[in-house]
């Protein structure tokens, strides 16, 4: 079976035709600046990529346009559209509705739009994705892959907030983590690696990249996570602040005259690595600055890799103990430093990070020695595939 994985924005699409036998993908593009003047970039398996600037107004025509692209005679790569079995849509926030993937609905569509309370910018962009695909591949079965459903197996003491009970009871606030599709995948991943059944594993996974979070993972199931009720608690990231103190809020408000909005702006879109450093939120370019002498670039990428590693450090002690500790994403599949940087951390666990085989990019392998007392992992990502995966287990 082909599937279309399709991610939407606000204003973007992010799109993979997968072939469900091989796992291999056929095709993959961005669709940006739709509403704007549109851009779209495609990449048939193989080939280079293919860059125009057709005109977007809308998401619905933005997904046609990728749909004539898969279709054409000479960079598509299927000669209809009878040929994908099936549409996979990444959806962020499913609350506490949504414990799994499942078949879309009107009734699974209306529970995703209540589920926008808590993501209100991208919860509605995955909707106009799946009505746009129901509109023009009427009769195709679709499939909803949530963000925080991976970690709707914690439990009751790992996602409540100190806060009074109402606002869990009432309004369901409460931990809810994210890039779960991410953590599932190389979890799995990471227990065939290790020739294991994941079963019996504890795994600290770390999707270290712009937005980043750490889950501890034992026996295949989430037990905890550092995002919460949205994305902005946790790890220091590239413009989130992640944990902070919440009276901060008040302080910046009060001193600056503005708004909580405002303030949550500020840690959402220029906090963190953006934030601290004062170069960028692109560790590359925050590297390169501290190459340079960058007393201050230097002090934001100290504090990144010792907040990871706190992180670890607090799974370690949530699950009694860690098997393996898994690099993805990113920054956690390719930057070598920073995985150095985090692992000078564990060495009471009785890792030990091997600086030959650290010098990996992008691909599985096994970065600690072989006596560490704990596997040290890089592991890419393939959130797409672990959509597809779903996709197919709910459609065949």
């Amino acid at each position: 079976m082909k599937v279309l994985v399709i991610n939407c924005g606000s204003s973007s699409l992010k799109y993979q035709l997968i072939d469900s036998e091989t796992e291999g993908v056929l095709a993959k593009g961005l669709c940006e600046r739709i509403g704007i003047d549109g851009a779209l970039t495609h990449q048939p398996a193989g080939k280079d990529k293919i860059k125009s600037n057709p005109a977007m107004p809308d998401h619905k025509t933005a997904i046609g346009i990728v749909l004539d692209q898969l279709t054409d005679k000479e960079n598509g790569v299927v000669e209809s559209l009878d040929e994908i079995g099936a549409v996979g849509h990444r959806i962020v926030h499913g609350g506490e509705k949504f414990t799994k993937s499942c078949l879309i609905t009107d009734d699974v569509i209306k529970e995703v739009e209540e589920c926008s309370v808590f993501a209100p910018l991208h919860n509605p962009a995955g909707l106009i994705g799946v009505r746009a695909c129901q509109e023009l591949m009427p009769g195709l079965p679709m499939v909803a892959v949530f963000d925080t459903a991976f970690h709707q197996t914690m439990p009751e003491k790992a996602y409540l907030y100190g806060i009074p009970r109402k606002y869990y009871d009432e309004d369901g606030i409460r931990r809810y983590g994210f890039h779960g599709t991410s953590h599932q995948f190389v979890s799995m991943e990471a227990a065939k690696m290790l020739g294991k059944d994941i079963k019996d594993l504890k795994i600290i996974v770390c999707h270290l990249g712009n937005g980043a979070s750490v889950t501890a993972v034992q026996g295949g199931k989430s037990v905890d996570t550092s995002m919460g009720l949205t994305p902005l608690e946790g790890l220091i990231m590239g413009t989130r602040s992640g944990d902070l103190d919440p009276a901060i809020i008040e302080f910046i408000a009060n001193k600056e005259n503005k708004t909580a909005s405002e303030v949550l702006n500020i840690l959402n879109k220029e906090s963190g690595v953006l934030g601290l450093s004062g170069v960028s939120s692109d560790f590359r370019d925050v590297k390169a600055a501290r190459a340079e002498g960058n007393r201050v670039a230097a002090a934001a990428l100290d504090a990144y890799a010792y907040r990871v590693a706190k992180y670890i450090g607090a799974y370690t002690a949530a699950m009694n103990g860690v098997d393996a500790i898994a690099f993805t994403a990113g920054l956690g599949e390719n930057d070598d430093i920073t995985r150095k940087a985090i692992c000078e951390y564990l060495g009471y666990l009785g890792t030990k990070l091997d600086d030959q085989k650290n010098d990996v990019h992008g691909e599985n392998a096994v970065i600690s020695t072989d006596d560490s007392k704990v596997t040290l992992l890089c592991v890419p990502t393939n959130e797409e595939l672990m959509i597809a995966r779903d996709t197919v287990a709910l459609v065949k």
